[in-house]
């Protein structure tokens, strides 16, 4: 390899994503480059300065996923990638009136990863992996079944279709209507339904290509972590994980030699496929 790869991590400067950074850099090479990403400066020069040295460069760089522009403005400046990680996420208390944090938690999880998607998946190089972080509650079965049909058909439709489902949920919840049309008064579920099927509509139009070329998109959940964004939503935090346990395996996911043809365009935990339709029940934490 004449050129380092690079990877790319969204929501960087704390749990989960600083914890998958600290683990790529432990593992790539000397020419590699890792960008450590958050919105803050701050808190991301804080970051990137502390994250364990490896042999990669790691570089902290200021990114609100939010920004459409500020996302496609990097996908060009970067050219091709080899991993990127979509892993930034809006946090919500449970106290919190849907209608007051709706548009941030669809600006930063559903309107960015279809940015994410659109603007870096035509530049993955051969060989590289495009994860977005969602959640085991990201499959249909957590749905009212009256919207379960719109998510699924949206993700059989294609991206396009997907952002618009989004936009009709986002004004319902604004109408004060989410909970009579059947989406809930709970936003993470169909903000992580959403963030799957926009994986899935990607993934299906480039599969065989991808497959050819050893690339892998897909959604991972990388189970109950001990965060403070998690923390108000669980009495029993005994069996969460710490930020770096639970980056270990994704760490291993992006890395691995060849792509599972099986983890293409699907939510994955801990090795398995969660299915779309049913979900299953899985463990908090990777079985050693």
């Amino acid at each position: 390899m004449t050129t380092g790869r690079i990877a790319l991590v969204t929501g960087a400067n704390q749990g989960l994503g600083r914890a998958l950074v600290e683990g790529l850099a432990a593992r790539m090479g000397p020419r590699d480059r890792i960008l450590l990403t958050g919105r803050d400066p701050e808190r991301v020069r804080a970051a990137a300065a502390s994250v364990a040295r490896g042999d990669a460069a790691v570089e902290g760089r200021v990114l609100d996923v939010r920004d459409v522009s500020a996302v496609a403005g990097l996908a060009a400046e970067l050219g091709g990638i080899d991993i990127v990680v979509s892993n930034a996420t809006a946090r919500m208390r449970p106290e919190d009136d849907p209608a007051d944090v709706v548009d941030d938690v669809v600006n930063t999880n559903d309107v960015a990863t279809a940015t994410v998607l659109r603007e870096f998946g035509p530049r993955l190089r051969p060989g590289g992996r495009l994860i977005v972080v969602a959640s085991a509650l990201g499959t249909l079965d957590k749905l009212d079944e009256r919207v379960r049909p719109r998510f699924a058909a949206a993700a059989d439709a294609g991206l396009d279709a997907v952002e618009e489902l989004v936009e009709q949920w986002r004004l319902a919840v604004h109408a004060g209507r989410a909970e009579t049309e059947g989406f809930g008064r709970w936003l993470n579920i169909p903000s992580k339904v959403a963030q799957v099927a926009a994986v899935r509509a990607v993934a299906r139009g480039r599969r065989t290509a991808d497959l050819a070329s050893n690339r892998l998109v897909a959604a991972l959940c990388p189970g109950l972590i001990d965060t403070a964004a998690s923390r108000p939503w669980f009495a029993d935090m005994s069996q969460a994980q710490t930020p770096a346990e639970a980056a270990r395996w994704p760490v291993e996911l992006v890395l691995g030699d060849t792509a599972d043809p099986a983890f293409h365009g699907e939510l994955v935990q801990f090795g398995r496929v969660v299915p779309w339709t049913t979900g299953i029940p899985v463990p908090h934490r990777a079985v050693a």
